[in-house]
């Protein structure tokens, strides 16, 4: 599978059942990884969007907005190509908590965070320009925090380092055991793309598989 910045010219990219290309507008490892279940030829491309939240935006709206903002970026270059765009934004009292990148930042949301529920907003759009097809859909996930010491927070950052992660856990990895439960409907919600709600969407636009 081509990288985001060696994406093949149009006549070379795959083709799924349905006609169509698929193309990831998300340079994320993880989307990346959870879309390879769903056994299609996709290629990625990096959609060019400003992510910085409008004031007072919640994060619900922040999430869905990005979403669909990242999808319409990449169908604008690949306007024949069925677009899927997703984004996720931890949500903490109405608060927008987004990645980390460093372990100082990391460590103030995780103590933030202990002994509390937080709502994991993920996003998914799909576009495509061509067929005039456009959809949204979005997953919250409740995720509750166990009653973390400093010095377990400390074990895990140092650990996992998982700095490019809304929330500073990757629930898929050791920071499992940062949690005390888990509700949700679409189980791949808390990675980083919902499938169920992406698979439904790719039908809507034609895809079979």
């Amino acid at each position: 599978m081509p990288t985001s910045d060696s994406l093949p010219s149009a006549s070379l990219l795959s083709r799924p059942s349905g006609g169509r290309r698929l193309v990831l507008g998300s340079t994320s490892i993880y989307r990346r990884e959870l879309l390879q279940r769903l056994r299609l030829p996709f290629d990625v491309a990096a959609p060019d969007v400003d992510e910085t939240p409008h004031v007072g935006e919640q994060p619900e709206a922040l999430a869905r907005r990005l979403g669909l903002a990242k999808a319409r970026a990449v169908a604008r270059l690949h306007p024949d190509a069925v677009v899927i765009g997703s984004d996720q934004v931890a949500d903490l009292d109405g608060e927008p908590l987004g990645k980390p990148g460093d372990h100082p930042r990391a460590l103030k949301q995780l103590q933030r965070m202990r002994g509390r529920t937080v709502v994991f907003q993920t996003a998914v759009s799909v576009v495509c320009e061509a067929a005039a097809f456009e959809a949204s859909d979005l997953a919250s996930v409740r995720v509750r925090f166990r009653n973390l010491s400093d010095a377990e927070i400390e074990r895990y950052l140092h650990a996992e380092q998982p700095y490019d992660c809304a929330g500073s856990a990757k629930s898929e990895g050791l920071g499992i055991s940062l949690l005390d439960s888990i509700e949700n409907d679409d189980p791949t919600a808390l990675v980083g793309l919902p499938l169920i709600r992406t698979c439904r969407l790719l039908r809507a636009a034609g895809l079979v598989f």
